[in-house]
Order: structure tokens, then sequence, then C-alpha cells
């Protein structure tokens, strides 16, 4: 049985977040690309964690800003680990957030929501043969443990209310409807794969509805 994580209810969204500090920050990335953020940090979040929201560029007027809601990945973020897409995805998220005016959340979320040693434990599990959601389940994990509670608190501290969401799980945007957000449209990433990566996106398609073009990750 497929192990979904709980959609919050609308009406359990009843604590209201708000901006605990906001400090500029030059980003300069590996490639040379670079833009100036803004980092927001909150007071009240529902989970407790410390998820920050990086507000890059302005919207047009009447347009409604592009989102991403970024699960932090110490390994692909910081390390550049080839196993997942989630550092590209990254870099690729804040600039075409900054080009049309929007927001990256920064979500401590690691692993979908299992934490660092837990996502490790996995990948020794993948390692032998499973993929990342029997490797989950066979350490007794939930497939993605992930809650966007704290995301809409963000976003209601932030003044938005309506977003196109940067992303390709169809989970993400049906669990900020159900909490109260108007996702307008969702907007696919680009396909990063390498040879170390294609068994993870072929699985996310498969098991998660991810819209990644399954016909270009061949089985390497």
């Amino acid at each position: 049985m497929s192990d979904q994580p709980a959609v919050t209810d609308t009406a359990t969204v009843t604590v209201t977040a708000t901006p605990r500090s906001r400090v500029r920050v030059p980003l300069r990335f590996h490639d040379g690309y670079g833009v100036d953020a803004e980092l927001v940090t909150f007071h009240g979040l529902a989970d407790g964690q410390e998820h920050v929201a990086v507000v890059l560029g302005e919207p047009a007027p009447g347009a409604v800003p592009l989102v991403r809601l970024h699960s932090e990945c110490l390994t692909g973020d910081v390390f550049g680990s080839a196993r997942c897409d989630c550092g590209p995805q990254l870099r690729e998220a804040v600039e075409r957030i900054a080009e049309r005016g929007g927001v990256l959340l920064y979500l401590r979320q690691e692993g979908r929501g299992i934490g660092l040693y837990n996502k490790l434990d996995a990948y020794a599990l993948q390692d032998e043969g499973l993929d990342t959601y029997a490797a989950n389940a066979a350490l007794g994990l939930p497939e993605d443990a992930r809650d966007y509670t704290a995301a809409t608190q963000m976003l209601q501290a932030l003044g938005i209310d309506a977003l196109d969401l940067l992303s390709n799980n169809p989970d993400k945007a049906q669990q900020l409807r159900d909490l109260g957000v108007k996702v307008h449209t969702r907007v696919p990433t680009g396909v990063f794969t390498t040879a170390h990566n294609v068994r993870y996106l072929r699985a996310k398609v498969l098991q998660t509805q991810h819209t990644l073009p399954l016909a270009e990750l061949s089985a390497g």
C-alpha cells in the first residue's frame, strides 16, 4: 500500500506566521550566475523548523509570482551529488524566479521529510537494487513525509495567496490547494539526468506521477 502524506485540512491552518527578519544576500553559483536575493525568516511556523523564503525579483503588475517549494538536499544542493536532480533544480529555479519575480521557499525537509541519516540509509538500500520509494518502505518510513502547512504560512506572511508553482510534483500543488492557496499553473522544471539518477527519476514518474518525460529517461 502506498503511504502517501496526509493532506492537512484548510481549517487546521489557524496559526499565523510572521516575518522575523529580512536580509539582502548576493547569491553566486558555481557556473558564474549571480543574483541578489532577500532572505526572510519567520516566527510561528507550525513545524518549528528554520525554513527560509528567498525572495527574487518582482512580478509584473497583475501577474502572480512564480514560486518553488524546494526541499533541502545536503548531498545535492551543497555537495553536487549526481544521485538526484536537486542541485540543478535549485540553480534553475533561482534564475527562473528572478527573471519573472517570485519566491523560493527553502524547506528543511531533507530526504522528502525523513532526514539526512535515513536518506543515506535509503541510498544504501538503493545500491542493493531497491528504488527510492521501496527503500523508504523497507526502512519503515513513508514514501513522502512532507507537509506544506509551514510553507502555506510562509506564503501568507509574505502576502501571497495565488501563484504559479515551479514543480514536477502534483502532490505539492494539491496540498497547497487543499491548504487554501490558489495554484493557477504548475510549471515543470527542466530534466536533469545523469548516469546515476535515471532510476531515481523514473521511479518518481512511475510511483508519484511527476511530470517528467519518461521516454527520455532510458534505463541507462
